[in-house]
């Protein structure tokens, strides 16, 4: 494969998504960007596009299949096959199950295990004519260690890995590859932006007493797209799956 390559990034508009898309772009990638934001979209496309990469921005709601058809059609249209789909989209509450909103633990698991499957359904067909190609799941490091208050978010994402885990047994031998990113806290993201300060206190000192919220050290978004593209630009084997996690060498718990 050459090295400029066609990518579909969802969740685009911000956060790990929108640096996604700008590091592709900074290698010469043409990138399609997808969520419900056009505006915020048509800005990070602009980014892309500054960095050396060719950008399509378009509305996607990940959770409707229609949306997800006409988007696919669109972006391939404007930038040719995709080869790559980074599914990145994704949303959560922090409270109790019986005290969550039923149209918001609907969208949990829609947003994050409908829509990859969605994405996936339609551009499978696609990569495994053309005989090469990658999935890219965004997880979250709930889908191995859940959190109480994130029910819904915990179990849409451990059924996410299990999805990838199960596609890549389907395209075994096809050239398409399934991949897991499993992520830990990041920090600059709108993730949880609009969470109740309260909800916030209440939910730190549940996961610190369960263990799961060990300390409050975070990484940037850019630091996690520098791992997705070191997957994805990885030749001559296949990551199945990685985690990636703030500290290292610089940065130590007091």
């Amino acid at each position: 494969m050459s090295e400029s390559r066609t990518a579909i990034v969802t969740g685009a508009s911000a956060g790990i998504g929108a640096a996604t898309a700008r590091a592709l772009g900074a290698l010469g990638w043409s990138v399609a960007l997808g969520a419900r934001r056009l505006p915020r979209l048509e800005a990070v496309a602009a980014e892309v596009e500054a960095l050396g990469g060719r950008a399509f921005a378009h509305a996607l709601d990940v959770t409707d299949p229609s949306s997800v058809d006409a988007f696919v059609t669109a972006a391939e249209a404007a930038l040719g096959p995709a080869d790559t789909l980074v599914s990145n989209a994704g949303m959560s509450g922090i409270t109790p199950l019986t005290e969550t909103p039923l149209d918001r633990l609907r969208a949990e698991v829609e947003v994050n295990l409908l829509g990859p499957l969605l994405m996936a359904r339609r551009v499978i067909p696609g990569l495994r004519d053309r005989g090469r190609g990658d999935l890219l799941f965004v997880s979250s490091e709930t889908a191995v260690r859940p959190r109480p208050l994130q029910v819904g978010y915990s179990a849409a994402k451990a059924g996410l890995e299990g999805a990838a885990r199960a596609l890549a047994m389907e395209l075994e031998g096809t050239g398409v590859r399934s991949i897991i990113v499993r992520i830990g806290p990041t920090g600059d993201t709108e993730f949880g932006r609009d969470f109740d300060r309260d909800e916030i206190a209440a939910a730190l000192a549940t996961w610190k007493y369960w263990g799961v919220q060990r300390h409050l050290h975070w990484m940037e978004s850019p630091a996690v797209a520098r791992a997705i593209v070191a997957v994805l630009t990885l030749e001559g084997a296949c990551p199945a799956e990685i985690e990636v996690m703030p500290g290292g060498r610089f940065d130590r718990p007091d």
